[in-house]
């Protein structure tokens, strides 16, 4: 009864700043750690330990009525607990009563269970001593298949079989002096494997060694194979293209496609390297073969580089080379297919190694070469070899490096045989017109160079306007645009079209020019040799083209890049100016011959009184050359060259014949001298008229004739003979009738002219009234002439 005051009293006190938030935090069991803190922070920690003490207050009242709302069923389970204590105490005398029973009647059963366990531990003892002969018959088995198997020399299955023993079953032996045993007995038959493989191994090294020629040989072989097919390619092209530049559409195209399977030729066994390799492996050492390999294989590389003391270069190069491509290829196949015997490191090395030695051989190899053909033949091979090799991956910058640097030497050596050629043959020509009497030697020596003047086949015999010199060398320039292209080609260039045209520059300029040069500079030739030469130069001209279109042709060059303006050959141009030498030395020729005949005019009867019914004797001689040396220009020489020698050799005469007139030899002549010199200038003008017209240089429009070329004589004597002389003065009939003649040789002419002394009644003649009057006016004109000086 005195509850219910105790709980008013407590709701009085302390349900009065009961904090809501503290009671859910506690209720919920959640830190009261904050609002501590908080408290002691706000200076207030009596409030919160007032409200503390309240709750706990209340706690305490609520667990006193929970406790004595359950009193009466706490009373009733603790009889129900005392009823089980009863019923326990009965059953554990059951359970005594029932123990005592099984006792008794098992004590029989014990004896017979001691003597089963007894027969089990027998059965076991026996099972064991089987299992354990099991395992040793097993072991026993195992030894004899790895004995077979190494006698049979079939190592890997030993292998296997050893590692069953090593791994699944020596272990497992129950005997220890047995597995001693077999424990002593595995490494050394390892031991006995390794030396049998390494024995066949290097056995195979040696037998590797001697076939890599072979295989180099053959490997070299079909890239020598397969650049002849494509150089067979590219000459059918060349044809189908000059089929098509001449207009022939008949042409056929075809593609052959041949394929070889280098594997299937190059046949050699690496079984032996594959199976050292792999029992090497499978023995844990394989880096220990990897590096028996590599060292030996690299001893065997140094041999191979080692070039023979015993014999030239020029017959060793191939083997050696050859040894060498084999080489890298075995090591190729290796690197390969061997399953990490080689690293790519590694061969690398190795190929670094012999292309610095063949790098260094050729290079000094090169140096001693003093024949052209010679280094062609080694750079064949070399490009072979780096052809061959590129197949399989090898970088052969450094050689073709070689063969670059060494461009210059070759073709120096080049140089220098085609000079001794072209030396020979010029030498030996006698600068007569080729005759060609057959078909085929009109093809050889006119067709294969593109010189022919007309697209139509010749009537046989075939006179050429060249001398044989000019074929002859055609043919060596030819063969050198060849073995320049062939030794540029399939090396580090791609584009050496401009390289070989250089190089023929200097063959045409440097030594077939020059050859001709001094030929004609020799002071050794006739008129007709240095026309011929003249011919000669202009063929060679012409033939620039076909060398040229040659080059591009071998070259792989479009045949319209090489006829674009301004592509030629720079020989051309020089063998232009090479022409006008030639011609020079012509006129120079003619003119010393011209002298000769015209030192005849010493000869003329110039203070003769009477008039020659005929022209003088040295006309006759000077015609008949000019008849030669025109004609035989006309024949081998263009219209504008026969033009060039024509109006030089007139003009000599001209200047000769006015030269002779000034000449000390004459001191004084008279008209009727003049007269016979006007019946020379009359042959001269009628055979300058005929020849000009029946040679058809008058279709080449020129200003000057041949007859204009004698214009300063033929004035002079025109002017000797004028009965008024006098007019010469007057400058309007002088620049008509006049022109071409200097005053001062006209003033030294006019003082030697003297007319003939008056015959025996000669005064009464109409003939003296006619000479008076010219003397007249001859004096007249030299008064004026000197008066004008």
């Amino acid at each position: 009864m005195s509850v219910a005051p105790k709980r008013k009293t407590m709701a009085e006190n302390g349900d009065i700043g009961i904090d809501t938030g503290l009671v859910t935090a506690i209720t919920n069991g959640e830190d009261l750690g904050p609002i501590v803190r908080h408290a002691f922070e706000s200076g207030k920690p009596e409030a919160l330990l007032h409200q503390l003490r309240t709750i706990v207050k209340k706690k305490e009242v609520e667990i006193e009525e929970l406790c004595r709302l359950h009193y009466e069923e706490f009373i009733l389970a603790v009889d129900e607990l005392r009823g089980v204590l009863v019923d326990a105490d009965e059953l554990k005398s059951m359970l005594y009563s029932e123990n005592f029973q099984l006792q008794e009647v098992a004590s029989a059963l014990l004896v017979k269970l001691d003597k089963l366990l007894e027969l089990y531990s027998i059965k076991k003892n026996v099972t064991e001593a089987l299992q354990t002969l099991k395992v040793c018959v097993q072991v026993s088995n195992l030894c004899l298949t790895c004995n077979r198997h190494i006698t049979e020399g079939r190592f890997y299955p030993a292998l296997k079989t050893l590692g069953l023993i090593e791994k699944g079953t020596l272990q497992n032996i129950p005997v220890k002096a047995f597995r001693k045993v077999i424990e002593k007995q595995i490494p050394a038959i390892k031991l006995h494997i390794e030396k049998k493989v390494c024995s066949k191994f290097n056995d195979w090294l040696v037998h590797i060694r001697s076939m890599a020629k072979e295989i180099g040989q053959l490997a070299i072989g079909q890239a020598a194979s397969a650049r002849q097919r494509e150089e067979e390619m590219h000459a059918r092209q060349r044809e189908a293209e000059e089929q098509s530049r001449s207009g022939d559409g008949g042409c056929v195209y075809t593609l052959d496609v041949e394929h070889i399977d280098e594997d299937s030729v190059l046949e050699f066994n690496l079984t032996p390297v594959y199976r050292a390799h792999h029992i090497h492996t499978c023995l844990g050492i394989e880096e220990k073969f990897r590096d028996y390999y590599y060292k030996n294989r690299l001893m065997q590389l140094n041999l191979d580089l080692q070039i023979s003391s015993t014999q030239p270069f020029l017959e060793s190069h191939q083997p050696f080379f050859a040894q060498i491509a084999g080489f890298f290829i075995v090591e190729d196949r290796v690197l390969r297919t061997a399953g990490g015997l080689l690293s790519e490191n590694q061969v690398e090395t190795i190929w670094d190694t012999a292309i610095a030695n063949m790098t260094s051989v050729l290079e000094d190899q090169f140096s001693r070469m003093d024949a052209a053909s010679h280094l062609l033949l080694i750079k064949e091979f070399v490009t072979l070899l780096g052809a061959t090799l590129t197949r399989y991956g090898y970088r052969i910058t450094p050689l073709t490096d070689v063969l670059d640097n060494s461009r210059d030497k070759y073709h120096e050596l080049l140089l220098n045989e085609c000079q001794k050629q072209i030396a020979d043959i010029i030498a030996h020509d006698t600068f007569e017109l080729m005759v060609m009497k057959k078909e085929y030697e009109y093809k050889m020596n006119v067709l294969s160079f593109h010189i022919h003047s007309s697209d139509r086949m010749p009537v046989f015999p075939y006179v050429a306007s060249f001398s044989s010199s000019v074929p002859d060398a055609c043919r060596i320039v030819r063969s050198f645009i060849e073995d320049s292209v062939s030794y540029l080609s399939y090396g580090g260039r791609m584009k050496f079209f401009d390289v070989v045209k250089k190089y023929l520059d200097k063959l045409l300029i440097d030594v077939l020019n020059s050859a001709l040069l001094n030929i004609v500079h020799g002071g050794m030739l006739v008129e007709s040799q240095a026309m011929q030469i003249a011919a000669n130069v202009a063929v060679l001209e012409h033939a620039c083209d076909f060398f040229l279109l040659h080059a591009a042709q071998l070259c792989g060059v479009l045949v319209r890049v090489v006829e674009r303006p301004h592509a030629g050959l720079t020989a051309k141009t020089v063998l232009k100016a090479s022409q006008n030498v030639a011609y020079n030395a012509l006129s120079n020729l003619v003119n010393s011959k011209l002298d000769e005949f015209m030192a005849l005019m010493n000869n003329v009867n110039w203070t003769a009184d009477d008039a020659p019914q005929h022209a003088n004797d040295y006309i006759n001689e000077v015609l008949i050359y000019l008849d030669n040396i025109v004609s035989t220009a006309q024949q081998i020489l263009s219209l504008e060259c026969v033009y060039k020698i024509g109006v030089g050799a007139l003009g000599h005469i001209s200047d000769s014949i006015v030269t002779t007139f000034l000449s000390e030899n004459v001191k004084r002549f008279t008209v009727s001298a003049v007269m016979g010199i006007d019946n020379d200038l009359k042959m001269l003008e009628s055979f300058a008229d005929e020849r000009f017209e029946s040679t058809g240089l008058s279709e080449l429009k020129k200003e000057t004739s041949f007859r204009d070329c004698l214009v300063e004589a033929r004035q002079l004597v025109n002017l000797l003979l004028s009965n008024q002389p006098e007019n010469f003065m007057n400058p309007v009939i002088r620049q008509k009738n006049y022109g071409a003649l200097d005053y001062k040789k006209v003033a030294t002419i006019c003082e030697k002219f003297k007319d003939s002394p008056d015959r025996l009644f000669g005064s009464l003649s109409n003939r003296n009234a006619k000479q008076n009057a010219r003397k007249k006016s001859m004096d007249m004109l030299k008064k004026r002439l000197k008066d004008f000086s």
